[in-house]
């Protein structure tokens, strides 16, 4: 009797299934009263159809038989105000998702069922818009070839609707980010297994709209950017952030680009290129280079540049590389095919005027092109470097030629360029394309000593630009050093022999700086980091740098703490390897693999120097008072000490230490604080002669490189205080004497490592520019 009475009910019977669609069968209106109750009845339902689509036929078969997904429809309907649309939703993907036979998948979809979930008129409020799209998304993850055509609705052989699709879109742009990511996924899936009638339908208006509806958002997020790159209220480091925040948002846009583009359906893609190119690209570049009247409300040039840019890197493809290229050589093709003619070459004519012709169409039919008269294309040399991109190539502001080059360079390296429009501004081969067809010229090669000359400009500008401008600068010259295959003109020698003696010279002052101890240490380090920034390609360079070329050039508001003096060390270094980099490009045709630095020197050195407990001294350890120099100093907690003031240079290395005499050992000392020797800056006070004032560094390389991979900023506060110690000596002639001392260890400290750099610092290294220069002439 007991047993009978505590005996389990068997949940997974078809007993039990039908016993839970009939309790639900019996609910003619759900509201708060009852809701739980059918919350219950369907989450059983749900777990029993997984149940059955996995163990037991017999129940999935009782599920399609009396269509029990009608219930579900049923329950939508009769809901009033009882909030069970969310539960209902969340159940129905879980058994949605959890199917794994394509017979119960092909069941779901048929009948229309889940087009009517779908088409309900939910009051999207709270989180149920969450449930909803992941219902949709659960939907569409079945999808195949086979099943998508049961979601349509067909009259005759045209697709009229797709409730899937189009209630997807209504979220396309939701400001949860969530959602839209779900959306996107779910168009993919959707993209992947269409076949060319549902494609008409998607890349037909109305529906296509949401392609234009995407590249509007697109543009008006580069046009916030553009805002924020010209915002002048935001610090430097803020402003930064921000762009990088707005430069990600951007990218990831412009990946779903490239993943629907990547579906390789010809006439999705056709649609998107279209959109992109006559909604955002043409009406940026047109204005940009003068091809058509600007509206008033275009992107500055920058930051134009900076779009197209990573529109090509990012999407890229042959259309749109042959449609940018086209329009950008447009002003200088015309001069190409009025040569070509009166040369008689009629293939080259035939591809010259067919590209021509297309660009024609774009350039005339654009809106931003309206009251422009293509008589105004230039027609001589001169004129062509006023015009056009040439332009922005050669303006007297280096951020505009960079972020311009840049472009170029993007297009002259691209793989799928017409023949035709590589021949005109190809990098790879420059040589070999000319000679093909000398009626053609290319138009990085004919104006390359000029280009190399603008750049050098830049390098050996006085006062010398940022180090971003100089950097970037310096990756565009190698570039081109490489690709010329030939030497500099003499007047290009020149300023890049100036540029090098500045940077040569800009390192010499810093070994009178206060971080002059680290810079062998970070030439050793940067090296290698330089080196592969240099080798990286156009199409892996992130054009993030246009956008900052500008902000670069601000102050640090006279800041003279140490970690300012150490980054402007590390990017002086940084210069300077630049500028070995580019002579070695001259000399060698190569980049040096590392620096040739004079470590014998230093072994020489240590073999000389006795061990010392000095040199590994930190707080609390016992060292020697020999060569102590007795002092005082006053400690805010413990009031004024007798203590020994210890300066130590061993190598590249030093320390001052300041130690206390030892209560047991008189010959001994307990050190209480240890400092850098290097840019301890010993000063006499003015007023106290017996007084003795240093300089602390405070910030702390390693630490902070620790710092900056754990929080991925470079918008965090470094500016850390540096400390001073002031110390008092028994008169004015012991207080000079010890700075005096200071000064002779700071001094062999110094020799040192001027010793490690020599190789580096002689003019021979890796090559002299003058002899070179010589030689040509």
């Amino acid at each position: 009797m007991w047993r009978s009475l505590w005996r389990s009910i068997d949940r997974f019977s078809l007993q039990y299934f039908k016993y839970v669609i009939n309790e639900l069968r019996q609910i003619k209106v759900v509201d708060w009263h009852n809701r739980e109750l059918v919350i219950d009845l369907l989450q059983s339902i749900v777990e029993l159809v997984t149940y059955g689509d996995k163990q037991d036929p017999l129940i999935f078969e009782y599920f399609m038989e009396y269509q029990v997904l009608a219930e579900f429809v049923r329950v939508l309907k009769i809901s009033k105000n009882s909030r069970i649309e969310a539960p209902l939703l969340q159940y129905l993907s879980i058994m949605i998702q959890n199917m794994n036979s394509d017979h119960s998948i092909y069941y779901c979809f048929s009948n229309d069922y889940i087009n009517n979930i779908i088409g309900h008129k939910f009051e999207f409020g709270g989180d149920l818009a969450l449930y909803y799209v992941s219902f949709l998304r659960a939907v569409s993850n079945k999808l195949n070839k086979d099943t998508v055509c049961l979601l349509l609705k067909v009259y005759g052989d045209s697709v009229v609707s797709f409730p899937l699709y189009n209630e997807a879109l209504k979220f396309a742009h939701h400001g949860e980010k969530m959602i839209q990511t779900a959306i996107r996924a779910l168009t993919l899936s959707i993209y992947n297994v269409s076949d060319d009638m549902v494609y008409q339908y998607i890349t037909t208006p109305p529906v296509s709209k949401y392609f234009s509806d995407l590249v509007s958002s697109l543009s008006n997020q580069f046009f916030h950017l553009d805002a924020l790159v010209h915002a002048t209220e935001m610090r430097t480091n803020q402003k930064r952030k921000e762009l990088l925040l707005e430069t990600d948002k951007i990218v990831d846009d412009l990946y779903y680009f490239n993943d629907m583009l990547g579906v390789g359906q010809s006439r999705l893609s056709t649609v998107i290129i279209e959109n992109l190119l006559r909604i955002l690209i043409f009406p940026i570049l047109l204005p940009l280079l003068q091809l058509g009247q600007s509206n008033g409300s275009n992107l500055s040039a920058v930051t134009s540049f900076y779009t197209v840019s990573r529109l090509l890197q990012v999407i890229g493809g042959k259309g749109m590389f042959n449609s940018v290229t086209g329009v950008i050589l447009y002003p200088y093709m015309t001069s190409s095919v009025r040569d070509a003619i009166e040369r008689d070459s009629t293939e080259s004519i035939s591809h010259a005027k067919s590209i021509l012709s297309e660009m024609g169409k774009v350039v005339s039919s654009s809106p931003e092109t309206e009251g422009a008269e293509n008589s105004s294309l230039p027609r001589d040399t001169a004129s062509n470097k006023r015009f056009g991109i040439l332009a922005h190539v050669f303006s007297d502001n280096p951020s505009l030629s960079l972020a311009s080059l840049f472009l170029l360079f993007i297009l002259a390296e691209a793989k799928d360029l017409h023949p035709l429009l590589a021949q005109m501004i190809g990098l790879n081969g420059m040589q070999n394309m000319i000679a093909v067809d000398g009626n053609i010229g290319n138009l990085l090669v004919k104006y390359m000593d000029q280009i190399l000359n603008a750049l050098l400009k830049v390098l050996a500008s006085q006062p010398p630009f940022s180090i971003l401008i100089q950097w970037h600068t310096g990756w565009f010259l190698r570039k081109l050093l490489i690709l010329q295959g030939k030497g500099l003109g003499d007047h290009n020698f020149e300023l890049l022999n100036s540029s090098y003696q500045q940077s040569r010279e800009c390192l010499q002052k810093e070994l009178d700086g206060c971080w002059f101890d680290h810079i062998p240490e970070v030439l050793r380090n940067e090296w290698p980091n330089c080196k592969a920034a240099l080798e990286e390609s156009s199409q892996c360079k992130d054009p993030f740098f246009v956008l900052e070329l500008d902000d670069s050039q601000q102050a640090t508001d006279g800041d003279a703490t140490s970690y300012f003096a150490w980054k402007r060390m590390v990017e002086t270094v940084k210069v300077f390897i630049l500028h070995l980099q580019l002579k070695s490009c001259i000399f060698k045709g190569e980049l040096l693999e590392e620096p040739l630095l004079n470590m014998s020197s230093a072994i020489a050195d240590s073999s000389k120097t006795h061990a010392s407990d000095i040199a590994s001294a930190s707080f609390g350890s016992e060292v020697s008072l020999r060569s102590g120099i007795p002092c005082t100093i006053a400690f805010s907690n413990a009031g004024i000490r007798d203590i020994y003031l210890i300066p130590k240079a061993r190598e590249t290395t030093g320390k001052v230490l300041l130690a206390e005499k030892h209560p047991f050992r008189s010959q001994r000392g307990v050190v209480l604080a240890v400092g850098p020797l290097a840019g301890l800056n010993p000063k006499v006070d003015e007023d106290h002669p017996t007084w003795l004032h240093l300089q602390i560094r405070e910030f702390e390389p390693k630490l902070h490189k620790i710092k900056v991979r754990g929080h991925q900023s470079s918008g965090m506060s470094n500016h850390v205080a540096d400390g001073r110690w002031t110390l008092g000596f028994s008169n004015a002639k012991a207080c000079e004497a010890a700075r005096l001392s200071i000064l002779e260890e700071i001094r062999k400290q110094r020799s040192s490592v001027e010793s490690i750099l020599a190789p580096l610092l002689q003019d021979s290294y890796p090559g002299n520019l003058s002899e070179t220069e010589s030689q040509d002439e």
